[in-house]
């Protein structure tokens, strides 16, 4: 008895949390909240540390790049995986591109709390400051840019080929999972080709 109440309670929890992933407020609360996040990391991260001016610029780099390595895997491997939970929200994500299902707005911020705990057991906590709030960051203009590709028609050629290699992923779901950048579609080989391209 007492495990059945738990499993409704918890069922009940997880279905408001569904819901709730499917609307403005969530979408946009989880920018109030990993921007502030980010910046407070790397202020904290500047704070606290006698790092140079380079050794700042490469960690912010290595970020950055560790960013877009997270956000292809995460897109490839979650979304686009075997674990149903993430499956299905992307799923709605494929069905209605202009809507706004996302992740719970807390979820990121803890995921990346997380990680930097395990970045401060790892290096000098100045670095794991500097190195997860850029993550972070990164994170926060991997949504708004996937929002802008979205609801925004660009005119400048560099803007409309950027959007277009999101846009194909929509239609060859199998390519293209990176969306800020196309880097690892480029080195792991799942950049979409087209047949004029490959003759």
């Amino acid at each position: 008895m007492p495990g059945q109440i738990i499993k409704q309670l918890f069922d009940t929890v997880l279905n408001a949390i569904s819901k709730m992933s499917k609307t403005p407020l969530n979408y946009w609360a989880e920018f109030a909240v990993d921007i502030p996040l980010g910046v407070v990391l790397i202020f904290a991260g500047l704070r606290h540390s006698e790092l140079d001016s380079i050794t700042i610029f490469l960690t912010i780099l290595l970020g950055l790049f560790l960013f877009s390595f997270i956000e292809y895997s995460f897109h490839r491997w979650l979304m686009h995986g075997s674990v149903q939970i993430f499956v299905q929200g992307h799923r709605a994500h494929h069905e209605n591109p202009l809507g706004y299902d996302s992740l719970p707005f807390f979820l990121p911020a803890l995921i990346l709390l997380a990680l930097t705990g395990v970045f401060v057991l790892l290096m000098p906590t100045s670095y794991a400051f500097l190195l997860t709030g850029t993550i972070a960051l990164g994170y926060a203009t991997y949504g708004l840019s996937h929002f802008i590709i979205h609801h925004h028609r660009f005119q400048h050629v560099f803007a409309r080929n950027w959007a277009v290699n999101h846009h194909i992923h929509h239609y060859h779901s199998e390519t293209n999972f990176g969306v800020t950048t196309p880097l690892w579609d480029i080195l792991i080989g799942t950049r979409y080709v087209s047949d004029y391209e490959r003759n």
